[in-house]
């Protein structure tokens, strides 16, 4: 009782989360919670609400009903980038980097977005500043020797690898990442995983993720999502010695791994 009583409180909290789009009930009833510092994979096949979940805490659009806490704060009806400017990060599924402008350009634009700068003809002090730390995260994501060359002659791991350095360049408390391994190489994998696992740990995680060897070796918490419900939560241990999952995942390749 004790240790309940000194917990963490939630560093986000979903309560009873609703989405329709027109016919189409996209999630149901979902209520999360997610602690300072923790690790959290949230899976299931496609189509379960896994990215309609993260847009609804992001605030890429509210919801149909229920609620978003973000930092104690009700956010519900906040916009993305003053969620942003709280503290929250993320990638998407699709690409949204600037193929024709170099990784250190693009690593300084997403600093200079989240501080809310404007680009100078003369730059500032603040402008030297970001430069430095795009330099730095490009060093961190393991593209330091890359910085100069353009986002398109990059390789399809390495343009991943900047995607999360872009969502972490501004210093975020909670990091969102949407399939960061889709279509990545098994080394790039590995070295992906590393690179998550070596994360600040007063970042936050939550990680959406079909590679099972990825997710469950990152989380320390696993959610797990069907028709736009959570249908079960626990460790990566429990998620893979449940009997509910292994019925509805069976030869999905969620459950094949270890």
């Amino acid at each position: 009782m004790a240790a309940a009583a000194t917990a963490p409180d939630a560093i986000l909290r979903l309560r009873g989360i609703d989405r329709r789009f027109g016919g189409v009930h996209a999630v149901r009833g979902v209520d999360l919670e997610v602690r300072p510092g923790e690790r959290r994979a949230v899976l299931g096949p496609n189509g379960a609400g896994k990215t309609t979940v993260f847009n609804l805490i992001s605030g890429e659009f509210p919801p149909s009903s229920g609620s978003v806490e973000l930092f104690g704060r009700d956010v519900t009806r906040l916009p993305a980038r003053k969620r942003a400017r709280m503290g929250l990060s993320r990638t998407f599924q699709t690409s949204r980097l600037f193929a024709g402008l170099s990784v250190e350009d693009n690593l300084y634009l997403a600093a200079l977005g989240v501080a809310d700068g404007h680009l100078r003809l003369v730059p500032s002090g603040k402008d030297r500043d970001l430069r430095e730390q795009a330099r730095a995260m490009a060093a961190e994501v393991g593209l330091e020797a890359r910085l100069g060359d353009l986002v398109m002659d990059l390789s399809h791991g390495e343009q991943r690898q900047l995607e999360v350095g872009m969502a972490l360049v501004a210093g975020p408390r909670l990091l969102m990442l949407d399939e960061p391994a889709a279509g990545l190489s098994r080394v790039e994998r590995v070295q992906l995983t590393e690179m998550l696992i070596a994360l600040d740990p007063a970042i936050t995680l939550i990680l959406i993720e079909h590679d099972m060897d990825v997710a469950l070796r990152v989380a320390q918490w696993v959610t797990m999502m069907h028709d736009g419900r959570v249908i079960v939560e626990g460790t990566p241990e429990q998620i893979r010695a449940n009997q509910l999952v292994h019925d509805l995942y069976l030869g999905s390749g969620l459950v094949g791994h270890g």
